[in-house]
C-alpha cells in the first residue's frame, strides 16, 4: 500500500470520488447507518490516502486543533473490507499519527472511536477518557494519545 497525505485542494477529482465512495461503502452501507458523511469539514482536513494497485483501500482525515476538536484529531478511519486482513488499519493510522506530528506539530491526538475498535486503538497508544456515548446510533468512546 502506498500512502500519501494531501490537503483538500491537492486531491484530484478521482481521489475525492474514491474517498467518498469508500467512506459511503463502509460507514453508510456496511454499517447500515444513515448519516451525513459529506459534512463540510473535508475542506479543512488533511487527507491520508492508502492506495493499492491504484485503488483506495484505506483512508483517514486529520484536523489541526480547533478545526474539529480543541486538540488535533484523526477521523473517518476506514479500510476496505476485503483488505482488512492485511492490517492496513495499523498502517494508515501510523501514517496519520506521523502526519499529525510532522504537518501539524502536535503530539496530543483526540479521536471518537467506535467502541468495538477500542483494542485496535489501544494497540496504537490511545487511551479511553470519559463515558461511552452514541453517535449515529453506534457506541463510541473518546480516546487520546499523548
Amino acid at each position: 500500500m502506498v500512502i500519501s497525505v494531501k490537503s483538500f485542494n491537492e486531491l484530484t477529482t478521482k481521489d475525492l470520488y474514491a474517498v467518498l465512495q469508500l467512506r459511503s461503502e463502509i460507514f453508510v452501507v456496511e454499517q447500515n447507518c444513515v448519516y451525513q458523511d459529506i459534512d463540510g469539514k473535508d475542506f479543512k482536513a488533511l487527507h491520508v490516502l492508502g492506495f493499492k494497485n491504484n485503488e483506495l483501500v484505506a483512508y483517514t482525515r486529520i484536523f489541526k486543533p480547533g478545526d474539529y476538536f480543541n486538540d488535533a484529531s484523526i477521523g473517518r478511519v476506514v479500510v476496505k473490507k476485503s483488505e482488512r486482513k492485511h492490517k492496513y488499519g495499523y498502517a494508515i493510522m501510523e501514517a496519520s499519527i506521523t502526519a499529525v506530528k510532522s504537518y501539524l506539530q502536535q503530539t496530543t491526538i483526540k479521536i471518537s472511536a467506535q467502541k468495538y475498535l477500542l483494542k485496535f486503538y489501544n494497540n496504537l497508544g490511545f487511551k479511553e477518557e470519559g463515558a461511552e456515548y452514541l453517535e449515529d446510533g453506534i457506541p463510541h468512546m473518546v480516546m487520546y494519545k499523548h
